[in-house]
C-alpha cells in the first residue's frame, strides 16, 4: 500500500474532528449536484481539489492545488464517491510528502442491486453534509 491507509467514514470524521483535513477529490459537478460534506461543526470544511476534470480526465494540477491550501504537515483523509479515485488521489498525495488515507465507502457509497446508492458511504452513514 502506497498511502497511510484505509479508514471507515466514521473514523474520517474522528480524525478530522482531531485535525486532519478532509479532501473531496470527486468533480465540481459531483459537488454542486450530489452535495458536499459538511464539517462546519467541527470549525473545518472540506477542500474540494478535482482528481478528475468533468471531461473524464485526470487533473493535471491536483497536487498544485492541494498544495496551494494544505501544508505538507497536515495529515489527510481523502474522498469521493465510493472510493476508488481516492486512492489514487491518497497515493499521489503521499508521494508528494503528506500522510494520506483514504475513505472507504466514499461519498455515495456502493450501489444496491438497482443502481441506488443507498447502501453504505459517508451519506449514508448519516456523517453532515450539505
Amino acid at each position: 500500500m502506497s498511502y497511510a491507509g484505509d479508514l471507515a467514514p466514521a473514523t474520517a470524521w474522528e480524525r478530522v474532528a482531531a485535525g486532519a483535513v478532509l479532501v473531496d477529490v470527486r468533480t465540481e459537478g459531483e459537488w454542486q449536484h450530489i452535495g458536499v460534506p459538511d464539517a462546519s461543526a467541527l470549525n473545518t470544511e472540506p477542500v474540494l481539489v478535482q482528481w478528475n476534470l468533468g471531461n473524464g480526465s485526470n487533473n493535471p494540477e491536483f497536487l498544485a492545488q492541494l498544495q496551494a491550501v494544505v501544508p505538507a504537515d497536515k495529515e489527510l483523509v481523502v474522498l469521493c464517491r465510493s472510493g476508488a479515485r481516492s486512492i489514487a488521489a491518497a497515493e499521489a498525495a503521499t508521494a508528494a510528502g503528506y500522510t494520506a488515507y483514504n475513505i472507504l465507502e466514499g461519498f455515495e457509497g456502493e450501489p444496491d442491486r438497482y443502481g441506488d446508492r443507498v447502501v453504505n458511504g459517508w451519506k449514508n452513514r448519516k456523517l453532515p453534509w450539505r
